[in-house]
């Protein structure tokens, strides 16, 4: 997939996550700054490095560099539904789960849900900051994340559809998914329409992987071998 306008208007940065003042080249003179970087596993064999450590202080990285541009009228920070649903008492079956719920570190880490727990850790510390140092913060929680992909290679989230595809089985019971055209829009929006505050939560569907199942194999019906 080719980015129209990228040799003119794209301009890459070394920049590392963990590394303080990584970031300030990246962001100065800017107006507004998008925060999408952090680790996406759900396998992992050490959270706290692969996963905690890199979503939180990159983001307090990200942050602190914002702090020093006078420029930067906004921040938009790309957290995840994983921090809006992940709570050991769920609401009765007919409460509106939105912007206002936040998922309960503590289920989290006994559940092992490490994702879950580093884009929750990830955004609080992101609050917390950006409320000391008078940085104007909208974020941004979307579902499951498909759609065109910029890479040769399948992202985590597109997997998920492949695993059922090649073996009739996915983790999720249920998908909340999201196209990232909505998403790159959204966040647009959020950066440029000026009433824009608080948390998102971008989902475009909520459905059953059993109902994902059917459909694929109604559009490909060639993969007969498909059970589940």
């Amino acid at each position: 997939m080719e980015l129209e306008g990228s040799k003119e208007r794209l301009h890459l940065f070394k920049a590392n996550l963990n590394e303080d003042g990584s970031f300030d080249s990246a962001v100065d003179g800017c107006e507004g700054v998008f925060h999408a970087a952090s680790p996406v596993f759900f396998s992992v064999t050490d959270p706290q490095a692969q996963l905690l450590e890199p979503a939180v202080k990159g983001t307090l990285n990200v942050l602190r560099s914002c702090r020093n541009v006078p420029s930067i009228k906004r921040v938009v920070l790309t957290s995840s539904i994983a921090a809006v649903t992940s709570f050991k008492n769920p609401p009765s079956l007919d409460a509106i789960i939105d912007e206002t719920c936040f998922s309960d570190p503590v289920f989290c880490k006994e559940k092992e849900l490490w994702y879950a727990l580093s884009k929750t850790l990830a955004e609080e510390a992101a609050w917390k900051f950006a409320n000391e140092n008078g940085i104007d913060l909208v974020v941004m929680n979307p579902g499951l994340v498909i759609g065109p992909l910029l890479q040769p290679t399948l992202n985590l989230t597109s997997e998920t559809i492949l695993n059922l595809v090649k073996e009739g089985r996915t983790e999720f019971p249920t998908f909340r998914f999201v196209d990232v055209r909505d998403v790159a829009l959204a966040h647009i929006l959020a950066m440029e329409n000026p009433s824009a505050s608080g948390r998102y939560c971008l989902v475009g569907i909520v459905i059953s992987a059993l109902e994902v199942f059917n459909i694929l194999q109604k559009l490909y019906p060639h993969l007969n071998h498909l059970e589940m």
